[in-house]
C-alpha cells in the first residue's frame, strides 16, 4: 500500500486541529529538501519532427506529475500509468506494493511546435518533483516512486542526458541528480480512478499538501508556459 494512501487520515485529522494541525502540516509536507526554482534553459535543443510527440515522465506520485503537465501550453494530453514493468502487474495494488519495476509515471502528448522536449524537462525538473531523492518522492517511498525519464527514441535519450549533465556542471542543485534514463520501458494507463485526480479532488489532503504547491510554482516561475485551463483525460461533470 503506498504511503499516501496511509498518510491521509493524518492529513485529515490535521486539517480539521485548527492552529495545531498548522503546526502539523508542515511536518507532514517536509520531504522533498529540494524548493522549485526556475532552472536555465536546455543548452542543447531537441530536433523533433512535426506532429504530435509523446514523453514519460517519472516524479513520485503520478498525480501531481499528471496535474502540473497538464497545465503546460502545447501539452494536448497527460495520462496518468506505469512505465517499465510487464503489462501483466501493470495495476495499482502491484505496483504499489514495490512488488514490479515499475514507476508510476505521465505519458505527456505535445506539440513541438509549441513547446520542445527540452522545454518539458525544464519545467519538470523545476516544479515536479525533487530530482535528488533516491527511490521516493516526499512522502511517498520505494522504487516505484522514483524518478526517471523513459525516452521514445534515440533523440530524447541525448537530450535528456545533456540536460542532467548540464544541471549537474551547474550545480543546479546541492546534492546529486537520481533522476534515471530508462529508455525503451513500456507504458501503460493507470485505472480510471487516478485519471485527472488533481483536477476532480482540488480539496483532498494529499492534493492540498503535496500537489497542489507544484502547480503554484508552475504558475510563478514559468507564467508564460501555464495554460489556464488543464487538459483532462476525462470530462468534469457539469
Amino acid at each position: 500500500m503506498a504511503l499516501r494512501d496511509t498518510i491521509r487520515p493524518l492529513l485529515g485529522a490535521a486539517l480539521g486541529l485548527g492552529l495545531a494541525g498548522a503546526l502539523l502540516l508542515p511536518r507532514l509536507a517536509a520531504f522533498a529538501e529540494e524548493a522549485p526554482r526556475r532552472l536555465p534553459e536546455a543548452a542543447t535543443q531537441a530536433r523533433e519532427a512535426p506532429g504530435a510527440q509523446v514523453a514519460v515522465f517519472a516524479g513520485g506520485c503520478f498525480w501531481g506529475v499528471q496535474g502540473v503537465f497538464q497545465h503546460v501550453r502545447g501539452v494536448t494530453g497527460a495520462v496518468s500509468g506505469y512505465a517499465g514493468g510487464t503489462a501483466a502487474d501493470a495495476d495499482y495494488h502491484t505496483v504499489s506494493g514495490g512488488r514490479t519495476d515499475h514507476a508510476e509515471a505521465v505519458a505527456v502528448t505535445y506539440d513541438p511546435a509549441v513547446i520542445r522536449y527540452d522545454e518539458l524537462l525544464r519545467i519538470f525538473f523545476s516544479v515536479a518533483l525533487d530530482p535528488t531523492q533516491i527511490d521516493r518522492q516526499g512522502p511517498d517511498t520505494g522504487r516505484q516512486y522514483r524518478s526517471a525519464l523513459f525516452p521514445q527514441d534515440a533523440e530524447q535519450a541525448r537530450i535528456a542526458r545533456a540536460y542532467i549533465a548540464q544541471l549537474e556542471a551547474t550545480k543546479a542543485y546541492a546534492r546529486p541528480i537520481a533522476t534515471r534514463i530508462e529508455p525503451g520501458a513500456a507504458f501503460y494507463p493507470a485505472e480510471g480512478y487516478h485519471q485527472d485526480f488533481m483536477a476532480q479532488h482540488p480539496g483532498h489532503p494529499y492534493i492540498a499538501v503535496n500537489d497542489a504547491p507544484k502547480l503554484e510554482a508552475l504558475k510563478q516561475l514559468f507564467p508564460e508556459r501555464t495554460a489556464p485551463q488543464p487538459v483532462l483525460v476525462n470530462r468534469l461533470p457539469a
